[in-house]
Parts: structure tokens; C-alpha cells; sequence
């Protein structure tokens, strides 16, 4: 009865009636409670952390491990001359060796305390050493490539040129664990920190790229180089700032640096992210590959052998398959959807090997076996074929055509000072001797004719019927006409000599010895 005689609040104009505020207690403690456990792990980190850590004798210490001294010259240089043999016989056990010989960690670490800490003569020191041991690794792997007799890229150099984001969280947590080793001074983690960020290889990779002027090699190595030495570098910097490494910056310049570290963070995010993409893209296309090839056939066909060149274009896939049923029409068939599904050209090269019941199985097996290897064989030499064309026209690889498919090499040649249509045409002939399940052409450029084209009673001379056997290559090669320019006699054997072979021939009468011009001339 009392509560219905208490007043109550008078209703607003708007007609809300204000509810009175009552004293919540629970709350209040909770948001005490909170603060007391906030302000005791800011108590605990600052006083138990790090104030146990002796931050002048981590920082004399990174600072003398810094120093360009000859014992950091020399590791540099033995270790990557460890690890250039290790990439080119693809030893892994090689390669971590000269991983562990490494002292490029050093200078890498000294460069993220001393931006800590603003130091900026240490900085310049770290960065000398640093340089330095760049340099001289890459200059020793190039000279050791370079008089290799081995130089193929082989699946440990493979391994380095196509760095992606998991790459710079590889570095990111080694240098997580190794900036802390260093600040608590655990050195014995560095040991597993340098295999797990790989810097020499990397290195090495490069100097391989920059001996056999590959330059996809080169630059994917050197992205993850760069990856590698600035994620460790920065990561260095973060963990030395929260454990509490004064710096002499102002606040204005600390927001500054802060700000310039993310932006670097994320410029090598985004080509590392784009590489990423680019690999799900090439296992998701594995996949898609395998099945579309495995589809056409019948049931129990099964792919022996599948190379894909996602860096060719169009893009090259060769592939064997053992089949009780082939079919003639599956290459193109599957070339076509594939290109439908992949939304980019697919070449295919497909060897369809028959195979049939378990009595003949062994057998037939056998002969697969062989032809897989003369298969296998033929494409090893397709690919020496392209730098073969390329030298001897005097133009760079990527202007030789080679269809795998149909087995068809052509290349325009430049003008070579003194060369004739004839040298030209022998250095085809020579190339071709040695590839002769290979149609080769070599496009010459627009030089003179031969002049002299002898002939005799007979018709023309061995050297008038060389003279004509070269004009024929050169017309058809460079798909122009030929003008004939000479006595009426020697002209009209010519000319229905060249007729009778496909070249498109004018002539012109006069009482001059025989002799050719392009046609228009």
C-alpha cells in the first residue's frame, strides 16, 4: 500500500516516463576488477620482463656481431660457395649446411635494433655489413655458375624463384623467435632461425640467375631475398620496441617510422599475395588437367606421366597415359576444353599408350616404357633447341617459336655482318641434322641473291644448281618472288627450274650472265 502512495515521476512532454537511475555495485567492481588485472599485467611485463632484461649488453653485443670484420667476409664467402654446389647437385643437406655457416643474420638483426633505438651509425655499420656480404655472395655463386659445366635449374633452385606470402610468415615467426633468443639471450635458437629464413640460398639463387642471364630466376630469388631481409629486419625492430629499447626519436618521428614500417609490410604483401594466387591457381589447374585428360578414356586408363609449363604461352602440357582404348581425336578434344576451362590457350602434347589384358600386361608395359623414354628424350631436346636457334640467329630465346605439339621450330634471323643466304641456310641445315623429327626453319633477313648462277650445255653447274637451291630456300623462307635477270637461253631453264619447286618467279631479258633479285627490286 505504501509503494501505490509513493509519487511517481511526472511524464515528459514527449510522454516518456523517466525510469530513476539506481547505484549498480556489481558493475562498478567488475570495471575495478578489471583495471587492478590490466594494471597488474602492465606491472608484471614492465617489472618482471622487461626490466630483467639488460638492454646495454644486448645492445653491445648485436652491435659488435655487426662489424664488417674478415671472419664475416669469409663465412659470407664460404657459405655461399657451399651453397651454390648444394642448389646445382640439389642437395638439401648441402644446402642447410651452408643455411647454418650463414653470418648474414647478424647485420639483418643489428639493422632492426638500431632503428629501434634510432641509431643511425649503427644502422649505417649494419648496412655496410650487409651490402657487402650481398655482394660478394652474389658475385662468388655467379663466378662459380659461370664456369660450372652444370648449369640447369634444378628442383632446389626451382625451389627459390617463386617466393608468396607463406614465405614472409616463414620469415615473420623466425624472426619472432630469433629477435627474442637474442633479447633473452637464448643464441641457440638462432640456429633453427637461420635454416628456417634461408638467406643464403636465396643468394646464391640469385648469382645462378645473373650467371645464366635467366631472369625469372634472378628475380623471384631476389624477391625472396628482399622478403626475407627486411620482414627479419622490421620483425627485429617490433620486438625490440616492446621490450622497451629506448629510442631517442621524437613521438612525431616514432608515428612517422611506424607508419613507413607498415607501408613496407605491405608493398611486399602484395606481390607475395599475387604469387600466392598465382600458385592456387597452378595446383587447382593440376587437378583440372588430370581430369580432364583421364575423362575421354575408359575406365581403367590411368596418366603415367604429366608435365604442365605454366610459364610458356600458350601453356604447354605433355602427358602420357596407359589406355586399353585410344582414341584419335583426345588430344584435340581435350586441348579444346581445357583451354575453355583453364580461360587460357593449352598446347597439348599427349603419347596414348595401348595396353591390354593381364597376359600381354608385362609386355605391353615394357613397350610403354620405351616409348615414354624416347618421348621424354625428344622434349629434353626441345628445350636446348630454343637456345641452339636463338644463338646462331642472333636473337634472344624468346623470339625462337617452338610447337611441341607438331614439332615445328622457326626463327627470324638478324642481319649478320658477311653472312650470305647460303651460311644461313647451312646453319639451318646443321641445327636440323640433329633434330630430324623436327621440321626447323630459320627465317633469313633480306640480303643480296646470290649472283652467279652458272650454267653450261647441259643446264646448270653443281655451283648454278647450288646458287638455285639457295634462292628456292630464301623465296619460300621469307615468302617473296624472285626476279631473274639474264640471257633468254639460261633465264628460262631457271626460272621453270624454280617454277617446277613453288617459287614465284619473274624474268627479265638481257644479254648479261644470269643472275636473281628479289622480286619489286
Amino acid at each position: 500500500m505504501e509503494e501505490e502512495n509513493k509519487p511517481r515521476p511526472a511524464p515528459s512532454s514527449s510522454g516518456y516516463t523517466p525510469i530513476p537511475k539506481k547505484n549498480n555495485a556489481a558493475t562498478i567492481e567488475g570495471d575495478l576488477s578489471m583495471t587492478r588485472v590490466l594494471f597488474s599485467v602492465r606491472r608484471w611485463w614492465f617489472e618482471d620482463v622487461v626490466g630483467t632484461v639488460d638492454q646495454a649488453e644486448v645492445i653491445e653485443k648485436r652491435r659488435a656481431e655487426c662489424a664488417l670484420s674478415e671472419r664475416y667476409l669469409f663465412m659470407t664467402a664460404m657459405s655461399a660457395g657451399i651453397a651454390v654446389l648444394g642448389l646445382l647437385l640439389s642437395s638439401p643437406a648441402v644446402v642447410i649446411g651452408a643455411m647454418l655457416l650463414s653470418p648474414l643474420m647478424d647485420p639483418i638483426m643489428g639493422l632492426g635494433f638500431a632503428l629501434a633505438i634510432g641509431d643511425y651509425q649503427w644502422l649505417k655499420k649494419s648496412a655496410r655489413s650487409l651490402a657487402w656480404g650481398t655482394l660478394i655472395a652474389i658475385g662468388l655463386t655467379g663466378a662459380l655458375v659461370y664456369i660450372s659445366p652444370i648449369q640447369t635449374i634444378t628442383p632446389e633452385i626451382a625451389a627459390r624463384t617463386q617466393p608468396n606470402l607463406f614465405d614472409l610468415f616463414v620469415a615473420l615467426f623466425s624472426a619472432l623467435a630469433g629477435a627474442y633468443a637474442m633479447i633473452r639471450g637464448r643464441e641457440g635458437t638462432i640456429v633453427g632461425v637461420a635454416i628456417a629464413t634461408a638467406l643464403m640460398p636465396p643468394l646464391a639463387t640469385i648469382g645462378f640467375g645473373l650467371a645464366t642471364w635467366n631472369w625469372t630466376v634472378f628475380s623471384g630469388a631476389l624477391l625472396l631475398y628482399v622478403t626475407n631481409l627486411i620482414t627479419i629486419a622490421l620483425t627485429a625492430w617490433a620486438m625490440a620496441r616492446i621490450y622497451g629499447f629506448k629510442t631517442s626519436l621524437s613521438s612525431r618521428q616514432s608515428i612517422y617510422q611506424n607508419f613507413a614500417v607498415f607501408a613496407v609490410f605491405m608493398a611486399l604483401a602484395v606481390p607475395l599475395a599475387f604469387s600466392l594466387q598465382q600458385i592456387a591457381f597452378q595446383t587447382n589447374s593440376q587437378r583440372v588437367i588430370r581430369s580432364e585428360i583421364e575423362e575421354p578414356f575408359a575406365v581403367g586408363s590411368e596418366i603415367s606421366r604429366l608435365d604442365v609449363d605454366f610459364r610458356s604461352s600458350p601453356i604447354v602440357v605433355s602427358a602420357s597415359i596407359y589406355t586399353p582404348a585410344p582414341r584419335s581425336d583426345a588430344e584435340a578434344e581435350i586441348e579444346r576444353a581445357l583451354t575453355a576451362r583453364l580461360g587460357q590457350p593449352v598446347e597439348l602434347g599427349l603419347v596414348q599408350l595401348q595396353v591390354g589384358t593381364a597376359a600381354s600386361a608385362a609386355q605391353q608395359a615394357q613397350l610403354s616404357a620405351v616409348r615414354i623414354n624416347e618421348e621424354e628424350a625428344a622434349l629434353e631436346r626441345a628445350d636446348s633447341l630454343a637456345t641452339r636457334l636463338a644463338l646462331v640467329a642472333g636473337v634472344t630465346e624468346s623470339e625462337v617459336t617452338v610447337d611441341r605439339t607438331r614439332r615445328r621450330a622457326t626463327v627470324r634471323a638478324e642481319r649478320l655482318d658477311g653472312a650470305t643466304l647460303a651460311a644461313y641456310r647451312a646453319l639451318e641445315l646443321r641445327i636440323a641434322a640433329t633434330e630430324p623429327d623436327w621440321v626447323i626453319e630459320l627465317l633469313p633477313p633480306i640480303v643480296d641473291l646470290p649472283q652467279s648462277i652458272a650454267f653450261d650445255d647441259d643446264g646448270p653447274t653443281p655451283a648454278g644448281a647450288q646458287a638455285l637451291s639457295v634462292i628456292e630456300w630464301a623465296s619460300i623462307r621469307v615468302d617473296l618472288p624472285i626476279m631473274l635477270i639474264g640471257n633468254a637461253e639460261e633465264t628460262t631453264q631457271a626460272a621453270e627450274i624454280l617454277a617446277r619447286r613453288g617459287v614465284s618467279v619473274s624474268v627479265r631479258i638481257n644479254g648479261d650472265p644470269l643472275s636473281a633479285e628479289w622480286g619489286g627490286s
